[in-house]
Order: structure tokens, then C-alpha cells, then sequence
């Protein structure tokens, strides 16, 4: 969008107004002062009419053909205004003491004054038009770091001109660029892992389906057992891959906007329940105790209760993984002022200082090898950090190394 100057016609009428508003405060002082009769009165208001006029004009033809703006710098054009200005004041004055005054002398005086008083007001005004010529050269060059690349540079804001507000707009704007980069950059380190995840988390699962389907269709297992062995082995395969690319779905909402929700009042109590009853299978293989409760009153809870379930479902299946046997795994929910809490704790080894601040980042895990026996696809807590906090809750963490793990969150009982 061209972002286009005052019109011409109001400049215009400014212009004129002032003029005409300077010429009755000069004629009123005129009167005031002198107290002459109405002839002179008369002859002063036609003089000075015909003064302003001209300096209209002059003024108005500097403007029009755009005068001051052919100069190399800006300061050369507020030298251009001042030049103008002094000259215009030069000979209203000159005139007027030239068919004023009577004595010669008294008139090259009054030249010689005019043309030092035009002098002193050319060189202050030069020299104050340095103060707002440096600082819009000092945008000049942040605006040439920004256009090479260094979006970390800002100008220092001083005043409260209009220089001062285009420098605060070039912050902010340098600052939105900045952030804008950034994400950027995020963008496309995430988009580097999602390539990473899918050559390694999607094809092994694959590899090993056609291995098992291959062997079967080739005839080389004629054994009933092991047929069915095979045939059970690619059928967790494909559950995998299927929670590998659900995990993927789910990322990608994260990516539009949001998760879409299905808020209702329901019971917190009912689905803690359910998630123990789902994992007790896994925790008696395990060999790890699974509990939990939900404290009295706690329902009903406004939320998505499939969403919620699935964030308990990676919370208590994380706890499982990284738990060890003969370890425990609890799941408590509690009230907290106008929210629930809750919390799931294992006794597993903990993380690390160095990979707490990450646990919830998209594709991390601690455990780098990313084997599926103890690690999932490094986007479960990432994607139970986006329900959470869809439904306006808040998700965190508390460990030490060898004191097991607290993974926790909390959502308005109300929503």
C-alpha cells in the first residue's frame, strides 16, 4: 500500500491562514501601539497586504516545484527553508524602512542589521538542523544493517517528535522481523526433524511389516506357531505405525491453529479410572505398581474428554517406559482454588537438568538412541502440552536424576 503525503489543498489553505491570521495580530499591534489615524491604518493594512502576498507566492512556489526537496541532504532543505525565510523577512522589512524611514543612514543601518540578523538565524538553524539530520541518518544505517541481514539492531529513541515516533515504528518493526526469523528458523528446524522422524521412527516399522510379510509369502515358514508368531509380530508393527502417524495428525492440528475441542462437564474421577484399568495390563508386565485417586468433589470438569484422555495416556505410558520393575507409578487429581490438578509420579531414574527445560519439545528425548522399546516418537508431551493448554491449563514438570519424575497440569474446573 503507497502511503501518500497531506493533500495539496490543505497545505494550501494552512499556508494562507497563516498568513492572514500574522497579518491581523501585526495590524492590531499596529493600532494598539501607535494609535494612528485611519488613513495610516489604511495605508499599513494595503502594505502589509501586498507584503504577505508577495510571500505567499514565494512560499507557495517553493512548495509547488518542490524546491527544497532537490537538495542532496536534509539539511541543505531546512538551510533551503531558512535562506527562504530570512529573505522574506529581509525585504518586507528593507521595503517597509524604505518608504518609512527618512534618513539614509538610518536605512543602511537597518540593512546592515537585517542582513546579520538573516545570517545568525541561517547558521542556527543549520546547526539545530544537525540534531534531526544525525538522527535520521542513524535510521539510514539501521535500515542498511536491517536490509543486510542483521535484524538485531535497534536505534536509540530520543525525543517525542516525529522523528522519535518513526524511530520507535523502525524498533518495533525490526523487533516483529526478528521474532518473525525466528519462528522461521523454528519452522525450519522442525520441519529438518519431522524429515529425520520419518526416515527413522516411520521406516523401521515398515521394514520390519515387509520382512514378516515377505517370509510368509514366500512360503519359507511352513510352522502353524510360527506363522502366527510372524502374523502377531507385524500386527504391532502396524499399531505402532498407526500411533506413529495419529501422533503425526495430531502435530499438524498443533500446526493450524489449535486442536479442536469438545468442552462438556464430565468426570475427571470416571477417566483416571479408565486410564488404570487401559495400563494395568502393561504395569503387571512391567512388573510396577499402578494406583491412583481423584479427591472428593472434584467433578465435574468441563473439558474434551478424549483429548484429556489422551494426555493421561502419555503421561502414565512415559511413567511406565522410564520406570523400572519393582517401581511404582500413581496418578492423584486434586482441587486447586478454581482448578484440578493433576499430577503423575514415578520412581523411575529422572531427568536430567540438562534435558528438563526440553521434555515437552517437539522430537526430544532424552533417550537418544529412540528405541521404541523404551521410548515413544518424541511427540507425545509435546502433543499433551497442546491439549492442555487448548483447553487453558498450564503442563509442567519436576524431577531430579535418580528421584523419579512429577509430570503434572491443571485446568479450570469451569471452562
Amino acid at each position: 500500500m503507497n502511503m501518500r503525503p497531506a493533500s495539496h489543498l490543505g497545505s494550501v489553505v494552512r499556508l494562507l491562514g497563516g498568513i492572514f491570521v500574522i497579518l491581523l495580530v501585526s495590524l492590531g499591534i499596529f493600532y494598539y501601539m501607535m494609535k494612528p489615524p485611519m488613513s495610516d491604518l489604511s495605508y499599513m493594512a494595503q502594505f502589509l497586504a501586498i507584503t504577505a502576498l508577495i510571500s505567499a507566492m514565494a512560499g507557495y512556489a517553493a512548495y509547488r516545484f518542490r524546491w527544497l526537496e532537490r537538495a542532496p541532504t536534509l539539511r541543505w532543505s531546512l538551510l533551503g527553508g531558512y535562506a527562504l525565510a530570512s529573505l522574506l523577512t529581509f525585504l518586507n522589512v528593507w521595503i517597509t524602512a524604505r518608504l518609512m524611514f527618512a534618513s539614509p543612514h538610518d536605512l543602511l543601518l537597518g540593512t546592515i542589521l537585517l542582513l546579520f540578523a538573516g545570517g545568525i538565524a541561517m547558521v542556527l538553524g543549520y546547526f539545530l538542523s544537525s540534531a534531526i539530520s544525525e538522527r535520521i541518518w542513524l535510521l539510514d544505517q539501521a535500515a542498511k544493517q536491517i536490509q543486510s541481514g542483521n535484524l538485531s539492531v535497534r536505534v536509540q529513541v530520543s525525543g517525542n517528535d516525529e522523528v522519535a515516533g518513526l524511530a520507535r515504528t523502525f524498533n518495533q518493526m525490526a523487533a516483529q522481523l526478528q521474532e518473525a526469523e525466528t519462528k522461521q528458523h523454528a519452522l525450519e528446524t522442525l520441519r529438518h526433524d519431522l524429515v529425520v522422524w520419518a526416515g527413522h521412527d516411520l521406516r523401521t516399522p515398515l521394514a520390519g511389516i515387509r520382512v514378516l510379510v515377505e517370509a510368509l509369502a514366500d512360503g519359507m515358514i511352513d510352522d502353524p506357531a510360527t506363522s502366527h508368531r510372524y502374523l502377531e509380530q507385524a500386527r504391532k508393527q502396524i499399531d505402532h505405525l498407526s500411533l506413529l502417524i495419529d501422533d503425526l495428525f495430531q502435530v499438524s492440528q498443533l500446526d493450524a491453529g489449535g486442536i479442536p475441542l469438545n468442552l462438556e462437564p464430565a468426570s475427571l474421577a470416571d477417566l483416571i479410572s479408565d486410564t488404570l484399568e487401559n495400563f494395568s495390563g502393561m504395569a503387571a508386565q512391567l512388573h510396577i505398581a499402578l494406583s491412583g485417586r481423584a479427591a472428593p468433589g472434584i467433578d465435574p470438569v468441563t473439558m474434551d474428554v478424549q483429548r484429556i484422555g489422551r494426555v493421561l495416556n502419555n503421561l502414565v505410558d512415559n511413567a511406565l517406559r522410564y520406570s523400572q520393575a519393582g517401581g511404582s507409578v500413581s496418578v492423584q487429581a486434586e482441587v486447586a482454588a478454581e482448578a484440578v490438578r493433576v499430577t503423575v509420579q514415578d520412581s523411575g531414574e529422572g531427568i536430567s537438568s540438562t534435558d528438563l527445560p526440553h521434555v515437552f519439545d517437539r522430537f526430544y528425548r532424552g533417550e537418544k538412541s529412540r528405541n521404541q522399546a523404551t521410548g515413544g516418537t518424541g511427540l507425545g508431551l509435546a502433543i499433551a502440552k497442546g491439549i492442555v493448554e487448548a483447553h487453558g491449563g498450564q503442563i509442567g514438570v519436576e524431577s531430579n536424576l535418580g528421584q523419579g519424575a512429577r509430570f503434572y497440569f491443571c485446568l479450570p474446573k469451569k471452562g
